[in-house]
């Protein structure tokens, strides 16, 4: 049963006293009062009442303006933005979270921010967020540095940047409801046994057709990279896949050359708009980093492939002549992919909510809500572009907080299964993930990779790139390459299973998509979780921490 926020308050105010006992009563005392903000070989101190005073007037200390001259009005609101911040979790959730795997990876990468004259390390600043919760306005930057147990606070500028740049609201609100309802989360040993294993490759041998497709309504080029065997056959879906914002068609790798062998034709389509080659152009200050338009180019792009993969399928002495079920078709998609997934799936654009919150200040946002924020420049407030050819959905770590609205989600017309990480901090698992998979139309199915971070279901090929980036929970970086293969053979079983829902082996696969294969497919770094319906009191958690 959830914990009350009651029973929380109460705990908290007992537990303060505790923690107060075991690091002094005169904490105040030792607290820091100063920040040293230090960049390159050049420092400059500030004061605690300073930075106070900025989130009241809006306006960053004068001291701090050599500093800062070089920002966007929008990242300096960032920075007042980040500075004013309160983290929604009370003292007792702060110390259970710090103690986790999670909790101690966040550590390690506060810890980059550290000047290296500041000694005081994981075990200070381990204090410093526990004693900061229990201040009257809750956690937040300020609080933490008034609790940090030494006088003075260096930092590292820059690096405080790229850290700060991966906290959200969304992210913290995540972890406190998996802390919560941990206890319903218990281990149990599956007393079944299961004919096969889904995760192994088939026997057919992959071939991978490169084609390089042009739009010309559109003026849109589309490269295509379709993964298949002689194994092949009209009789199981096609899937086309999705990349994810600033992503290759190569993501998943992995898994189109696993689905190839079993006898389906995969199609991975690279965006052209919103995939890597846009976004280091963009960096170049060549192009925007991404055009409103993407959130409606992106679905009709799967829509192209789909008319041009017809015209291979009727297409004479083709290899793939007759064995592509374009209209019997399921979609896969990661991040924004997944969002794009949503979308084709029957996810209708709502986009008036969006365009009021995205006024708002981006520091409490994740990296997937700010993306989302570029459709606010879109001149419509809805936008329908289902494809009736896709008959299910997969969505890993999808974008839905914002640009599905209140009911877009309940418009999916089709079987979806969406995947959520706990440790997520550019699609945080809650908001992007948990709220809406209660608004999609049944039948559903909620997988949850606790301990999993955005890019864990990635190939290891592209995803190397990100280790040494402040997210968690391998210290430092995504988990990602060997440390994530458990959980990319488990998607292999599951994306596997649900495809094979759409043809005559449906009954032989079903029994991978339950709880019970779940927990059997489960590992110590990894457990896995499966839903088809989010339990009432479960779901009332969900709507308390999101409303809060």
């Amino acid at each position: 049963m959830a914990i009350s926020w009651r029973s929380l308050k109460t705990v908290a105010g007992l537990f303060g006293a505790i923690v107060l006992t075991q690091f002094g009563a005169n904490t105040s005392a030792i607290a820091a009062d100063t920040v040293v903000v230090r960049l390159g070989l050049f420092t400059e101190s500030i004061s605690l009442a300073e930075l106070q005073k900025a989130t009241k007037t809006g306006e960053l200390p004068r001291s701090l303006k050599p500093y800062t001259k070089g920002l966007s009005e929008q990242q300096r609101r960032f920075l007042l933005g980040a500075l004013g911040m309160n983290i929604p979790m009370n003292v007792v959730t702060v110390d259970r979270l710090v103690n986790t795997q999670i909790g101690t990876t966040i550590l390690n990468d506060f810890a980059t921010v550290l000047a290296r004259k500041d000694k005081a390390g994981v075990q200070a600043l381990r204090a410093g967020l526990v004693l900061g919760s229990i201040a009257p306005q809750g956690l937040s930057v300020l609080s933490f540095i008034a609790a940090y147990p030494s006088k003075r606070l260096e930092i590292n500028l820059p690096q405080a940047f790229i850290v700060a740049g991966s906290l959200n609201t969304a992210f913290w609100r995540t972890q406190q409801f998996m802390l919560t309802i941990a206890p319903q989360l218990d281990h149990k040993t599956p007393q079944i046994a299961f004919p096969f294993d889904p995760s192994q490759p088939g026997s057919a041998q992959v071939q991978i057709l490169k084609l390089d497709w042009n739009d010309q309504k559109r003026n849109r080029n589309i490269p295509v990279d379709i993964y298949w065997s002689t194994a092949a056959t009209a009789n199981k879906p096609v899937i086309v896949f999705s990349h994810g914002f600033a992503s290759v068609r190569t993501d998943l790798r992995y898994l189109a050359e696993h689905l190839a062998s079993h006898g389906y034709v995969v199609a991975a389509l690279e965006h052209p708009g919103s995939n890597q080659a846009n976004t280091n152009s963009a960096l170049q200050g060549k192009t925007r980093v991404m055009k409103p338009q993407e959130f409606l180019d992106r679905p009709q792009d799967i829509s192209f492939v789909l008319d041009e993969l017809e015209k291979l399928n009727q297409t004479a002495n083709h290899p793939l002549q007759g064995k592509l079920a374009t209209t019997n078709a399921m979609v896969i998609g990661h991040s924004f992919g997944g969002g794009t997934a949503l979308e084709v799936a029957g996810a209708e654009l709502q986009l008036e909510r969006l365009k009021q919150r995205c006024k708002k200040s981006l520091a409490i946002f994740s990296e997937g809500e700010i993306m989302q924020c570029i459709a606010q420049e879109l001149p419509e407030n809805t936008y329908q572009l289902r494809d009736t050819r896709i008959k299910q959905a997969i969505a890993l770590n999808p974008t839905t907080s914002l640009m599905f609205g209140q009911t877009g989600l309940t418009k999916v017309q089709v079987p979806t299964l969406v995947l959520a990480s706990s440790a997520d901090k550019t699609t945080p698992a809650l908001t992007e993930q948990i709220v809406g998979f209660d608004k999609i139309p049944s039948p559903k199915w909620l997988v949850g990779i606790v301990g999993g971070t955005h890019l864990s279901v990635k190939d290891p090929s592209k995803t190397l790139d990100q280790i040494g980036q402040p997210n968690t929970p391998i210290s430092g970086g995504e988990v990602v390459g060997e440390q994530a293969a458990d959980v990319r053979k488990y998607v292999k079983a599951i994306a596997l299973a649900f495809a094979a829902q759409m043809t005559p082996e449906a009954k032989n696969y079903a029994i991978f998509l339950t709880s019970d294969y779940a927990q059997f497919a489960s590992t110590a770094a990894f457990p896995f979780r499966l839903i088809t319906q989010i339990p009432p009191d479960a779901m009332a958690v969900v709507k308390e921490f999101v409303e809060k």
